[in-house]
């Protein structure tokens, strides 16, 4: 039971799910207060200890079935409702049945005996699932195993590919031919005397099994489904380790998809931290002089102690380079910084080459992907049109209201202006209004100041300067955000 556990937590943040340590820990605690016996009880447990967000739960509703079932009705042993002479009147109609079958089979003309397609492979499966329907047995992990085996089951790794493996799987067992089947051995029966009503009960019994088995087939399909994924986003997660010290510029398309996936991981990471920090800081720092000043009427004695305000939420306000060279680090960056809003008292995000776009709408309408794919597709790149000083005197001139002293100014770009006006004298207004400016730069110092670069003219107003030419520097540099 540990083992499927640990396998519905790897297939739950597979799906997307967030899911720390200390909660897969909660679960396995309360699973030793409760136990597993009351399947509703235990669902309900898993649910409560793992599932954090509204969104998170259809997720979960769907994949607790495929690990730990849904309650389906067992197969039934139809044989221990015949009276004996019954069962030796089935037994002869199966054998007359087989016979027919075996020499129906086309291999005699050429075509392989033996192979997992071959006839004799599915009249095998065929007489393997009578016997499953007869006697209510279930097929084994290892019968399901080999089926799926045959079926190309390992071959699946998505959600959509769910519905076609059960078809194939029940292609496999032969259940296309059960139908068929059922007609001519009830045929049979009837003709060797066995009485109508028995007859009816026993194919009743039949397609009720069928239906079983259904749900136990769709559910091994799901779960191996879900099992692959999983592995999947383990090798995955060890390319993308290499990625991440990857510069953005000599990433192909492939390893840039696998890099916005961990982009929620990562961010995921970034919010316990500063969930964390906010926690530890909730009672604020002592205020010596507040303590001082209120204890005088006890003789200076420290009978109340006074502490600063407790930490906000930061506002941040992204002033973001989407030109060609710049794209790739933007569309991280946005990402990233909007999978942690709950983090953040107000992002208000703006966009420029050649001039200053408002961009902070989109985001509040779309989600991340599909806002930039947007954003990108509105503001298309010229022949050399990046002009930062004209973006900022728009900045001043349009959205002064956004930049008060609570407001960390965040410029995303290389800092190259094309030779035009950098308007310095605004970039001062924009560090005496706000609570600092913070730059991020994906090239190297040695390049800043060379041909049109007017990095080392804003230095003296930021704060603090990040490079973040790769996934690692990113996430570094928007961890020191919320420090």
């Amino acid at each position: 039971m540990e083992e499927r556990i640990i396998d519905f937590v790897s297939g739950l943040r597979a799906a997307g799910v967030r899911i720390s340590v200390a909660e897969s820990k909660d679960a396995f605690d309360a699973i030793i207060c409760m136990g597993v016996l009351n399947q509703g009880d235990f669902r309900n447990l898993l649910r409560a200890t793992l599932i954090k967000e509204a969104k998170d739960a259809p997720i979960f509703d769907q994949m607790f079935p495929l690990y730990f079932g849904n309650d389906a009705p067992p197969l039934l042993n139809l044989m221990e409702d015949l009276s004996p002479e019954e069962q030796e009147l089935l037994k002869q109609a199966l054998r007359a049945l087989l016979e027919q079958l075996q020499q129906n089979q086309p291999g005699q003309q050429g075509q392989p005996q033996k192979g997992m397609g071959s006839p004799q492979s599915m009249l095998n499966n065929l007489l393997q699932l009578l016997q499953w329907l007869m006697q209510g047995q279930n097929p084994s992990d290892q019968q399901m195993n080999e089926l799926g085996q045959q079926a190309g089951l390992p071959e699946a790794n998505r959600p959509h590919h769910q519905r076609w493996m059960e078809q194939r799987m029940m292609r496999q067992m032969g259940m296309q031919m059960l139908e068929q089947l059922l007609k001519e051995l009830a045929e049979k029966l009837a003709a060797m005397g066995m009485s109508q009503a028995a007859i009816d009960e026993l194919m009743e019994g039949m397609q009720q099994n069928r239906e079983a088995l259904a749900e136990q087939i769709a559910n091994h399909v799901g779960e191996s489904i879900a099992r692959q994924r999983a592995e999947e986003q383990q090798e995955s997660r060890g390319e993308t380790v290499d990625l991440m010290d990857r510069p953005f510029k000599y990433l192909n398309e492939d390893e840039e998809d696998l890099l916005r996936e961990e982009v929620r991981r990562l961010a995921a990471q970034l919010r316990s931290r500063a969930a964390l920090r906010r926690k530890r800081a909730s009672t604020g720092t002592l205020d010596t002089k507040k303590t001082l000043r209120a204890n005088l009427r006890y003789g200076g004695v420290p009978l109340e102690l006074k502490y600063k305000n407790h930490r906000l939420k930061p506002k941040l306000l992204l002033v973001c380079d989407v030109s060609t060279s710049m794209r790739s680090v933007v569309s991280f960056l946005l990402r990233m910084i909007y999978d942690l809003q709950d983090q953040v008292g107000t992002a208000y995000t703006f966009a420029f080459i050649s001039d200053l776009h408002n961009i902070t709408q989109d985001f509040a309408e779309h989600t991340p992907d599909v806002a930039l794919e947007i954003v990108l597709t509105r503001l298309r790149p010229g022949h050399y049109n990046t002009d930062l000083g004209n973006s900022l005197n728009t900045l001043m001139r349009d959205h002064a209201s956004t930049v008060d002293h609570r407001t960390t100014v965040i410029f995303v770009g290389d800092g190259r202006n094309n030779y035009n006006n950098p308007r310095l004298d605004i970039m001062e207004q924009i560090q005496r209004r706000s609570k600092r400016v913070v730059w991020f730069n994906p090239e190297p110092p040695h390049q800043w100041g060379t041909g049109d670069s007017d990095m080392p003219a804003y230095l003296p107003f930021a704060a603090a300067v990040h490079r973040v030419s790769n996934m690692t520097e990113l996430t570094q540099a928007v961890d020191k955000l919320f420090t």
